[in-house]
């Protein structure tokens, strides 16, 4: 795709939805029959319709044929969580309700409502723009891109605190990679009682982890060019003491 001229600095919610969905390995289903935990178990369409493999005794089947058809009586709950050990690992928590169109042991989810719950707040997703959108590229990547930063290159990490508004480093304690996506990487800052996110956008998307590469040198190359914010300064002191 390359440079686009309509690139955004952060994806839409349909976007992160179907990330979030696209990355998840296990998810919570709540019906009439109860609460189970499958772990491996969901397929997603390219339209963001989602399947479930269940047991043969699962109370979800029951639940399946006895729930009212065209009625919510089901929701899926996706948890998005931190591959990198920080505060509040959980980053975003996706939840489809809607009602099953049952199968030999396969159940197909027909979506009537999807929330999207980041820290800024839940938004109701609509569910053409749902179907619509594309996981990021990097979505399923981003768990092992997001550790070998952090676990190999924490020098790169102190270098990018340099584009983070001093004010905002006042107090720090941690500073490390929270989420990555085409549009930008995000810093999870953390002080003694505190934390907050700050966003480092790239200067245009990337489709791909060799594209990542050379957005993540550029960040890079300005933070070079940038001060040591003298929270951090401070901090270095201290420890060396």
């Amino acid at each position: 795709m390359g440079d686009s001229q309509t690139w955004t600095a952060a994806p839409s919610a349909a976007e992160h939805a179907r990330s979030v969905l696209a990355a998840s390995w296990s998810c919570a289903v709540t019906a009439e029959g109860g609460r189970e935990e499958l772990v491996g178990a969901h397929t997603v369409t390219e339209d963001g319709r989602v399947t479930l493999d269940v047991p043969e005794d699962s109370t979800l089947i029951a639940a399946a044929i006895c729930a009212p058809r065209g009625e919510p009586s089901a929701v899926l709950e996706f948890a998005d969580v931190a591959p990198v050990p920080v505060r509040s690992r959980i980053r975003t928590r996706l939840w489809i309700a809607g009602w099953f169109l049952p199968g030999d042991r396969r159940l197909e989810l027909k979506a009537t409502r999807v929330v999207l719950r980041r820290p800024s707040g839940a938004v109701v997703v609509d569910l053409d723009e749902f179907a619509a959108a594309e996981p990021d590229p990097l979505a399923t990547a981003e768990a092992r891109l997001l550790t070998h930063l952090a676990d190999c290159h924490p020098d790169a990490v102190e270098r990018l605190t340099r584009l983070v508004d001093p004010d905002t480093l006042h107090g720090v304690v941690r500073v490390q990679p929270l989420a990555v996506d085409r549009h930008g990487l995000t810093l999870r800052v953390e002080r003694a009682r505190a934390h907050g996110d700050v966003r480092l956008p790239f200067h245009a998307p990337a489709d791909d982890v060799a594209q990542l590469t050379e957005r993540m040198h550029a960040l890079l190359t300005r933070a070079s060019a940038a001060s040591c914010p003298r929270a951090l300064q401070r901090q270095r002191t201290d420890g060396d003491g």
